[in-house]
Order: C-alpha cells, then structure tokens, then sequence
C-alpha cells in the first residue's frame, strides 16, 4: 500500500510541471473516483451525496463531496493547499538574441532559490491562449524534452563564486534554447504555433498569450540508502495537494468534506483563484445551506491549511529554535507564530494532535526562531475569509523553493493517515 501510495506521488509530481497541469492531474483522478465537474457559468444541481469538483483559471481547483449527515448539524472538514511553486515564468517579449545564442527573458515567480537553477536540464510548459477560426481558446503545452539550460560561468572567470555572489536576474537567468545562424531571427511564437500542431494538432491563427514556466526535467525519485527520501520539484505544495486529494477518496462519507487547492500562494494569494479572492466561499454558499444556516456550518467547521514545513537541516541546526527542530519522516508538523503568520490557535492544534494520537501518527511542532521573520500560508487568509477555525500543519522538507526539495517518503503515509481520520472524524472542537 505504501509503495503504491508513493508511486502515484511521484507520477503526480512527474505530471505537474506547472499549475494548470497540477489541476489537470487533480481533476483527472477525481473524475476516476467518481467526481463530477461542474461549471461556474452553469446552474447547479446537487444531490445528497454527491461529489463534485469546481476549476478557476485552469490552476485552481476545489472538490467537494456532500455526506449523509446534514452540514448544518456536523460542519464541514476542509483541507486546503495550493498549486503553485517559486520558478522562473517567460515574459511576453522574451525574445534575446546575444552572441548568437536564442535566449527567453524570465520573471521570477515568488521566492525562489536561484542558485539551483543552473545547469539544469530545462523544458518548458504551461498555458497558451491563441485564435483558431475566429475563436478565442486556450490549451496546455508540454515540450517534455530538455530545451533550455542556464550555465554557470566557470570558476576561472568568478574566482569568488564560492563565496557566495549576488545573482542578478535579469542578466543571469535567461536560458539559451539554441544557437543561431547569423541570418537566423527568434520567433517565440511561431515556436508555441508548432508545439500546439505537435501536442494538438491543430495549427493555430495566430498565438496570442501565454503563461509559461521553465522546469527541471529531472524526475521525482526515492533517494537514500534506506530510501527514506522523496526528491522532487515542487513538493511545496504539490505533496500537500496530492496527501489532501488522497485521504479524500479514501475517507467514508458521513461528513461533507473539501478539498482546495488554489493558486498564487507563492505571490500572496490575491487573486480570482486565489485564497484571498472569493473563490471557496461562491463555492460553498452554492454548495451549503443559505442564510443563517451557512453561518452556522462555518461555525462548526475546521480547516486543516497542509503547506509544508522546515525541517531542522543538519548543516544548519542553529536556524532553528532549539526545542522546535522538525525532522523528516517523523510525522506532520503543527506550525504555531503568535503573530497570525499561521492561523493555529491552542484548540485547533490539540483537536490535530489528538487526531494524530488516536490514529498512531507521529505529530512535531514548529515555532520559528524569535529573530527571524516567520513565513505564511493561505491558513489565515482562509480563516479571516470565511471566519473559520483553522489549523496550519505541513511534512517537514529541506530546500525549500529550491528547484528540487528534499521530503521523507514516510512522512507521506503519515499525512495522508491523519487527514483521511479528519475528514472522517464524527466529531470537530
């Protein structure tokens, strides 16, 4: 069971290169559970035990399964994680041409750890939208291959490259894709026209935008002698994501349950599909009981904010406050900040704890040192959304928004564990 609840890790992973493609992914395995798309442009009509997915902007997504007990008695169980990763994103005119070389302007989406970049095999992949026969329409793109790479300068020409050095992005980060003649002129779109004839077929009008990363092609891999170690792009928070949409198909279906997975939390969440714009609520007040029902069921409701944790790394324990020192593979991480930074309050994080204890799941807590900034999550943007009591948890990984993260690969049993309990849990704080 474990080895099969890792596998589909890493071929989740291996097929999610991007946002859209992660919801893609997410939607696919609902669909085979039994889950049914619905259109936000579209009425609604919703059963007693349904189960039912909604997507925004291709990158978001929230599936939701309504259960045999009335909402307005128990409260609903949520989970919630996002879809996005740090990386490095084209931009509109991307188009370089020095020494010959082709090269692609990039923007760097959110906090990423530049160094690890370089010398990766790179590929690109994303959305593109075009016109075809007076049409607007968008699809996905995948080059799968190695297109692109970012080289270090040699240490001969940056004697103190070892020292560290400040990396500039907007002149060290362009990926070359090629070499080109002297007559030779890049045309990224016409690039993008013949990837949408290759992977579509279809040859487009006119290519007309796009929102496209690069990525490393290396592939989710179990590492280590004893293979405790999950090594991958993107486990924040695709690890979450996938535990999340796990322990959902596997839980009973007494309670209702949800499951959001959003957008933009790398960058702040303040989008249309992000957790502080207006997605989850339109989506439950058209699922739940209006009126002063909704308030009630919020009322009773907790949400389990799954985004992963540092663990304590050790090269560099002295990061970490002493007596809050996750490791990997010993169980999910309680994360506390009395600043709001995460949403956990003392009942939320003994409701999790207790989950963890009765389940046999090892549980560790995290508090940042008191002189360092402490990160966030979308666990208190949720909870100042919609009102409701949350608690912010995450597996321990080491690298994080680097362009491959280190997590424990026992961890992932350990989560998905405790969230199924909690989505199956009679009983909420």
């Amino acid at each position: 069971m474990r080895e099969e609840l890792i596998q589909g890790l890493l071929d989740f992973l291996n097929a999610s290169p991007t946002p859209f493609h992660a919801t893609t992914s997410l939607a696919m395995r609902l669909e085979a559970a039994g889950y049914r798309h619905l259109d936000e442009r579209a009425p609604w009509h919703l059963e007693a035990g349904g189960r039912y997915y909604v997507t925004r902007n291709d990158s978001s997504i929230i599936a939701f399964k309504l259960g045999n007990r009335p909402a307005v008695d128990g409260g609903i169980r949520l989970v919630g994680a996002h879809t996005d990763s740090p990386c490095l994103r084209v931009k509109p005119s991307p188009e370089l041409q020095r020494q010959g070389y082709f090269q692609l302007g990039v923007e760097v989406y959110g906090g990423a750890l530049l160094a690890p970049w370089f010398d990766r095999d790179l590929s690109l992949a994303g959305r593109v939208t075009y016109r075809r026969d007076g049409k607007v329409e968008s699809q996905l793109i995948d080059f799968y291959q190695p297109i692109a790479v970012i080289p270090s300068l040699a240490i001969h020409l940056n004697r103190e490259a070892n020292q560290g050095w400040a990396i500039n992005p907007q002149n060290e980060l362009p990926p070359i894709l090629a070499q080109l003649a002297s007559s030779e002129t890049a045309d990224f779109r016409a690039l993008l026209a013949e990837q949408l004839a290759m992977e579509h077929d279809f040859n487009p009008d006119a290519v007309l935008d796009y929102e496209l990363s690069f990525y490393d092609t290396q592939s989710a891999a179990i590492v280590g002698l004893n293979q405790d170690f999950i090594a991958s792009a993107r486990l924040d928070n695709l690890l979450s994501c996938y535990a999340g949409l796990q322990a959902l198909i596997d839980s009973d279906d007494e309670e209702t349950c949800v499951l959001v997975c959003t957008d933009h939390e790398e960058v702040g969440s303040c989008s249309a599909c992000g957790a502080d714009g207006p997605f989850l609520e339109q989506v439950l007040r058209r699922a739940l009981p209006g009126g002063d029902d909704f308030v009630r069921i919020i009322q009773r409701s907790l949400l389990v904010s799954a985004d992963n944790a540092h663990g304590v790394h050790p090269n560099y324990a002295d990061k970490h406050d002493g007596n809050h020192g996750p490791k990997l593979n010993a169980g999910p991480v309680i994360k506390i900040n009395s600043n709001q930074r995460y949403a956990t309050n003392s009942e939320t994080a003994g409701f999790f704890r207790h989950l963890c204890l009765e389940n046999e799941v090892p549980v560790q807590s995290f508090v940042v040192r008191s002189d360092m900034a402490c990160g966030s999550t979308i666990g208190p943007i949720t909870a100042s959304q919609l009102g409701v009591r949350t608690v912010d948890i995450g597996l321990p990984t080491f690298a994080m928004h680097s362009i491959r993260e280190l997590a424990g690969s026992h961890d992932v049993d350990h989560l998905v564990k405790v969230l199924t309990a909690f989505y199956s849990s009679p009983e909420l704080p």
